[in-house]
């Protein structure tokens, strides 16, 4: 009851006047520990967000340096504000109790808004065509004060991350640990993939632009979720997008999105790019994004206690399966981590 009665008295402040009677409903938490409600019935309502007071700067996932001194939710959302990008507004944030009150967007998902029909290209060619936009004006106009340009996918992080999918999605998956051969092998082909990852061109990238971080809200696409945008190739958020642990895609179909991407930023920048390196460079940051995301599910599962992306583990996996056949170089890698994850088996 104190919890309500605080959330009554945030959405109270940030609209100037008072909703005792306003209904309160706990909203479906995602993978953080920030939680959500919606306060009142639309069109009246709001949704609040609720963060414990150790975790309000830093992100969970491996990063480096200081926590920030401003909580980067709000500063990237001024950044993309900037930029043009559609974000939720908000009303108000109290700091010292954690609760920021933000427009409700409503329950409408990309993912729900496809209603079941896997290729809606008129949809994915809209998310596609904002991504451009987003990263060509973001490549144009750097921001030194947004948060985002002062982090990055460096090899470090990469490597980070192919090491949790090894000891989350490999170890204790399977419940062996490999040999000391086996995990020099992998020590050194993750650190190669690493370091071809980390030498690509950097700039704005949203780290999970996904169908349940886009809200179709009164036919405008909404971007959610971006406090922990850093610097990353041109291809990562397409990898988030088209290799989607919730909805699959077939290759056709993403090579068409590709196409479109390529398009719509040549259109925008006047730079051209090479599709066939574009693509390749996208199965290969794909084999490390979803490797990473299986491990990732995982450890939600053991150490959060929370299975419910545990069915999302098969698909990363075939997208996985899907990227090696297209880059034969990595067969050693395939063979070797197929013997613990048998569905990665060519």
């Amino acid at each position: 009851m104190e919890l309500e009665a605080a959330l009554r008295d945030q959405v109270g402040q940030a609209i100037g006047r008072p909703v005792p009677d306003a209904p309160i409903k706990k909203l479906k938490g995602d993978a953080s520990n920030r939680s959500y409600y919606r306060v009142g019935t639309a069109p009246d309502s709001w949704v609040l967000m609720v963060m414990p007071p150790d975790a309000t700067k830093k992100s969970e996932e491996a990063t480096k340096g200081e926590p920030p001194k401003e909580l980067p939710f709000i500063n990237v959302h001024r950044y993309l504000e900037k930029l043009g990008v559609r974000v939720p507004r908000i009303l108000r944030y109290d700091e010292p109790a954690g609760i920021m009150v933000l427009e409700d967007l409503s329950d409408i998902t990309f993912e729900s808004a496809l209603e079941g029909g896997r290729h809606n290209q008129s949809l994915y060619t809209r998310a596609v065509d904002l991504l451009a936009k987003l990263r060509v004006q973001a490549e144009k106009q750097r921001d030194p004060e947004c948060l985002a340009f002062t982090r990055a996918f460096d090899e470090d992080l990469y490597d980070w991350e192919l090491h949790h999918f090894r000891e989350w999605g490999l170890e204790a998956w399977s419940g062996k640990l490999p040999t000391d051969a086996e995990r020099a092998q992998l020590d050194a082909t993750f650190r190669d993939i690493a370091k071809q990852l980390a030498a690509a061109p950097r700039g704005f990238t949203h780290r999970d632009y996904q169908s349940r971080n886009i809200m179709v809200k009164e036919g405008e696409l909404v971007v959610i979720d971006f406090q922990d945008a850093l610097q990353g190739p041109r291809q990562y958020d397409l990898v988030a997008l088209l290799r989607d642990s919730y909805v699959e895609l077939d290759r056709d179909f993403v090579d068409t999105m590709l196409d479109r991407y390529i398009a719509t930023f040549e259109q925008e920048s006047g730079e051209k790019i090479d599709a066939k390196e574009f693509k390749a460079f996208f199965d290969l940051l794909t084999i490390q994004r979803k490797l990473k995301d299986a491990g990732r599910f995982e450890f939600i599962n053991r150490v959060k206690g929370n299975p419910g992306f545990l069915v999302s583990i098969p698909a990363s996996l075939r997208y996985v399966k899907a990227a090696f056949a297209r880059r034969p170089e990595l067969a050693p890698l395939q063979k070797l981590v197929a013997k613990y994850v048998p569905e990665l088996a060519a």
